[in-house]
């Protein structure tokens, strides 16, 4: 898709806000999902609070060349959950040495991408290149969207019980299943119609009019399971509305409030600090931050082709890798979740055409505001799964396509291509993955790592 605005492209102050809130949306489910599957009483505006200034310290170090949205990185809940489990196992009742613990992990974590930048600074990424070429990378990124897939779905059924995922409920649909289906397909329908037949403005935010006409639906099926007490049909939970009341009374909490910042609890943890934990975290924290990195060459490789302008060059590779380490970091040390590029980031660029750093810039402005008003942080925690399931149904499937996309670059005619690429898609979707301790090792991880070693081996004697 032709780019409507480039890299060093300012749209109008207005057209940003909208393009700056559309992007935040895209990522703003998943930013979200992270701290509640880790629980322990981790704040939902924290990690919004913590990915806008996560994005923003990614896009010092990248010179402001490089339009991603960095957020909470699904990779990282097993070792988040070994940092709070870690301090109980020491004795510590409280969770405060399992924030603490956060904040070191994502240090160590961090530091890894450090030191790999130093290494490609020194030595170049031509190495990166010969290791993982397009025949690598492409079924890769496209393994990413493919794995995605079942999320989205899930998504759009999430107010389904949880038996009727059989076999049977693919042919026969339950009752209570047609209204989440029915928001999730109008937002994806409304999505695909702004996007493909949409007229300037229109065509720039497919996903504001979408989850909007998916709210709205959403909304009208709330009010009459309301009224007539078919809680099937209450999509919305607007409890989350009533909850900015203080026992009924509207109060300064009702407008306004500080997020749970985990840089305060963590510091409460101090006095409760044990070396041994130190390596327990670590262990937990730093393997993981090899498979990110993976993920991380993935998404700028697709982003790269995207923008017709190799990252991996300019800025350089070196600089999006510190951007990575120390914006998680920063990240953490707000929300308590490590970052990481999101793809559907890359997604919401490649679909909209607006490849604007500026954009993203105030995206991440955005993230920051929002996190202290209550209002917006309820309005986007209201929006049911079944819309985001249906506007993550696109952005998905943009991420599988732009990796098939690499992949036309390759001669398949070639077995040592056809059988690398065979590796990593099957392997992937198959769902190759392990867990080593608390370590968690995705299925896009094994089979990369399984696609890199058949490449190198299958070519060894081309290279002789």
């Amino acid at each position: 898709m032709k780019l409507v605005y480039g890299v060093k492209d300012r749209p109008k102050f207005g057209q940003m806000i909208v393009f700056a809130f559309q992007q935040l949306l895209a990522i703003m489910a998943a930013t979200i999902t992270v701290p509640m599957m880790v629980g322990n009483g981790m704040s939902i505006p924290a990690a919004l609070l913590g990915a806008g200034v996560g994005t923003f310290v990614y896009q010092l170090f990248t010179k402001f060349r490089s339009p991603v949205f960095l957020g909470s990185s699904f990779a990282f809940i097993g070792p988040m959950a070994a940092a709070f489990s870690g301090a109980s196992t020491f004795g510590i009742a409280e969770t405060k040495l399992g924030y603490l613990g956060l904040v070191i992990g994502a240090v160590l974590a961090g530091l890894v991408y450090v030191v790999i930048a130093i290494v490609v600074k020194l030595v170049g990424i031509n190495w990166i290149n010969k290791l993982m070429p397009a025949a690598v990378i492409g079924p890769t990124v496209a393994l990413i969207g493919l794995s995605l897939a079942g999320a989205a779905i899930n998504d759009v059924f999430l107010y389904a019980p949880k038996e009727t995922f059989g076999v049977s409920s693919y042919f026969v649909m339950q009752p209570n299943l047609w209204a989440s289906l029915i928001c999730g397909m109008v937002t994806f329908a409304v999505v695909i119609i702004c996007s493909v037949y949409g007229k300037k403005m229109v065509k720039l935010v497919p996903f504001i009019i979408g989850i909007l006409a998916g709210y709205a639906v959403a909304l009208i099926f709330t009010v009459i399971g309301i009224n007539t007490g078919n809680d099937a049909l209450k999509v919305i939970d607007l409890s989350v509305f009533t909850n900015l009341l203080e026992n009924g009374k509207v109060t300064l909490n009702t407008f306004l409030s500080v997020p749970d910042l985990t840089f305060i609890e963590a510091f409460k943890g101090i006095k409760d600090f044990q070396w041994s934990y130190v390596a327990t975290v670590a262990v937990a924290f730093v393997p993981v931050a090899f498979v990110v990195f993976a993920e991380h060459l993935a998404d700028h490789k697709n982003l790269s082709s995207i923008i017709e302008s190799d990252l991996l060059e300019d800025p350089g590779l070196h600089r999006t890798l510190l951007g990575d380490g120390i914006g998680s970091i920063a990240g953490a040390f707000f929300g308590g979740c490590p970052n990481t590029t999101y793809g559907e980031s890359v997604g919401c660029v490649a679909i909209t055409g607006n490849a604007s750093v500026a954009t993203i810039t105030t995206t991440a402005f955005m993230a920051f505001l929002i996190s202290f008003l209550s209002p917006f942080v309820a309005f986007l925690d209201s929006i049911p799964g079944c819309v985001m399931g249906g506007v993550c149904i696109t952005l998905y499937g943009f991420i599988a396509v732009s990796g098939l996309k690499m992949i036309q670059k390759v001669d398949l005619e070639d077995n040592r291509n056809l059988f690398t690429v065979a590796v990593i898609l099957i392997t992937g979707i198959g769902g190759m993955a392990m867990k080593i301790g608390n370590i968690y090792i995705t299925n896009t991880a094994c089979s990369l790592v399984l696609g890199i070693i058949v490449n190198v081996v299958l070519n060894l004697k081309k290279k002789a």
